[in-house]
């Protein structure tokens, strides 16, 4: 913007910053309001294949790069993948990954506090779903010449986009639900991803199948999860 007001620190350009002013009466209406439609997320395990704009991917992604993150490294690639043929190959990946997880790495008790959820190995959503998101976090940059570059708070910050990633999927009208079939190497050769980046995170994005259910969860109370200091 010309003519933006600013200020030299340290001999970096500072420029002023403005928010909109709201009435305490204004501020708790829309603090409550927010709170109310985020309660209304859920994960979503059936996938409707109806189609819908790339440029809405685009505006979730760059509303997840808005994210606080260490240094302003911003440690981040979001990949996006609509490619069928791709989306079949990672479905088979992560179901074999799943498979092994069911049969011998997860604790019983692990399998049986996720009975009530009702997941399990198969993953139909990897394909039905018109996009995914996989995200992957840089443990360190390169320079133009292959030099390393260090990044900082890369699972904080990385973790803050994935945040604001799912409330932008929400708010775009989508579903979505978390998946990190473990381990996730095999993403990171299917999507020709480069050695300093991890995968973090895998989120299938489109419209529900009509009808779908959910598992009636009730979120913790607000005296569960938070303590006062008065």
């Amino acid at each position: 913007m010309p003519n933006q007001e600013y200020i030299l620190i340290k001999g970096y350009k500072h420029i002023k910053y403005t928010v909109k002013k709201l009435s305490e009466k204004e501020s708790l209406e829309k603090s409550e309001e927010f709170y109310h439609f985020l309660n209304s997320r859920r994960s979503v395990r059936k996938f409707s294949s109806k189609p819908f704009s790339k440029k809405i991917i685009e505006n979730i992604i760059k509303s997840a790069s808005t994210a606080p993150s260490g240094a302003h490294k911003q440690p981040w690639t979001f990949c996006v993948v609509s490619n069928a043929e791709l989306k079949s190959k990672i479905r088979q990946a992560a179901e074999k990954e799943e498979r092994e997880s069911y049969e011998s790495r997860m604790s019983e008790r692990w399998k049986k506090d996720l009975e009530h959820i009702g997941t399990d190995a198969n993953k139909p959503f990897l394909e039905d779903a018109p996009y995914l998101i996989i995200v992957f976090k840089k443990a360190y940059d390169l320079d133009r010449n292959g030099n390393k570059m260090n990044n900082y708070y890369v699972n904080e910050s990385v973790g803050i986009a994935c945040g604001i990633l799912i409330t932008a999927i929400h708010n775009a009208g989508l579903i979505t639900l978390t998946h990190t079939p473990s381990p996730m190497n095999f993403l990171t050769k299917l999507l020709n991803r480069p050695s300093n980046e991890r995968p973090f995170l895998l989120l299938p994005v489109g419209f529900a199948k009509e009808p779908v259910y959910v598992p009636d969860l009730q979120r913790k109370n607000l005296d569960e999860i938070a303590v006062f200091y008065e």
